[in-house]
C-alpha cells in the first residue's frame, strides 16, 4: 500500500507540474505580442518567441501586429450640392502599439469600423458630387489622415483608405449623361468659333499680302483657272477684278465733254 501511495503521489505530482508548465510557458509568433498583466496590472509587453510567465499570477492578451483589412459598409452621404448618394470603401490599418490598442479601447476593430463610418460621412459630405468622381485620390488621403489622427490614442496606424463604390440613382445618372452631352456640344461650338477665327485671320493676312503686290492677285486667277480646267467642267467661272469694277465706277461718274 505504501509504495501504490507513494506511485501515485508522484503521478499527481508530474500533472501539476505538467499543468503549470503549460500556463507558464506561452509560444508567440513572429506577428504576435503579448500584454502582460501581473494581478491585474500592467507589466509590460513580451514577444515574440518563448515566453513564461507565473501561472494564475500573471495573464496576457494576444495582439496581432498584421495589417488587417476593415470593408466599410455603404453609407448614405448627402453631398455638399445635395446630391445623395451611396458610397462604400476599405481600410487597411494594423496595430503599432499593443499596450494601448488592449488598454486605452475595448475593442479595437469594433471601434475603428465605427469611426471609420462616421469619417466617411463627414468627410464627403463636404465635396460635391463632381470630386467624388473625380478626386478620389484626394478624398482618400483627407479620410485616411483624420482616421489616423483619431486612431494614433488607441495605437493604430490607418495606412490606406480606398473609396470603392459610388453609387447614385438612375435619375441622376441621366442629369450626368444630359449634362456631359451638353458639354461636349460646347466644346464642339468653341472649337468650331476658334477655327473660324483662326481661319478669318489667315485671309485677312493673305488680303494684306495680295494687296501690297497687285500682279500676284492675277496669278491667283490663273491658278484658280488651272484647277478649273482640270475638273472635266463644261462651266469656267473666271474671276472678275474688283478694281476693274471701281475704275469703271469712276470713269462713269466723269462728266463727258
Amino acid at each position: 500500500m505504501t509504495m501504490i501511495g507513494g506511485f501515485i503521489f508522484y503521478i499527481v505530482a508530474v500533472v501539476l507540474l505538467l499543468i503549470v508548465l503549460a500556463n507558464a510557458i506561452k509560444i508567440l509568433r513572429e506577428y504576435q505580442r503579448a500584454v502582460v498583466f501581473t494581478l491585474g496590472r500592467f507589466t509590460g509587453v513580451k514577444g515574440p518567441g518563448l515566453i513564461l510567465l507565473v501561472p494564475y499570477v500573471q495573464q496576457m492578451v494576444r495582439v496581432d501586429l498584421r495589417t488587417r483589412v476593415l470593408d466599410v459598409p455603404s453609407q448614405d452621404v448627402i453631398s455638399h450640392d445635395n446630391v445623395s448618394v451611396r458610397v462604400s470603401a476599405v481600410i487597411y490599418f494594423r496595430v503599432i502599439d499593443p499596450e494601448k490598442s488592449v488598454i486605452q479601447v475595448e475593442d479595437f476593430m469594433a471601434a475603428t469600423s465605427q469611426l471609420a463610418q462616421t469619417t466617411l460621412r463627414s468627410v464627403l459630405g463636404k465635396h460635391d458630387l463632381d470630386e467624388m468622381l473625380a478626386e478620389r485620390d484626394r478624398l482618400n488621403e483627407d479620410i485616411q489622415r483624420m482616421l489616423d489622427a483619431q486612431t494614433d490614442a488607441w495605437g493604430i496606424k490607418v495606412a490606406n483608405v480606398e473609396i470603392k463604390h459610388v453609387d447614385i440613382n438612375e435619375s441622376m445618372i441621366r442629369a450626368i449623361a444630359r449634362q456631359a452631352e451638353a458639354e461636349r456640344e460646347r466644346r464642339a461650338k468653341i472649337i468650331n468659333a476658334e477655327g473660324e477665327q483662326q481661319a478669318a485671320a489667315k485671309l485677312v493676312e493673305a488680303a494684306e499680302m495680295l494687296a501690297r503686290q497687285p500682279l500676284s492677285m492675277q496669278l491667283r486667277y490663273l491658278s484658280t483657272l488651272n484647277v478649273i480646267a482640270g475638273e472635266n467642267s463644261s462651266t469656267i467661272i473666271f474671276p472678275f477684278p474688283m478694281e476693274l469694277i471701281h475704275l469703271l465706277d469712276g470713269k462713269a461718274g466723269k462728266p463727258t465733254e
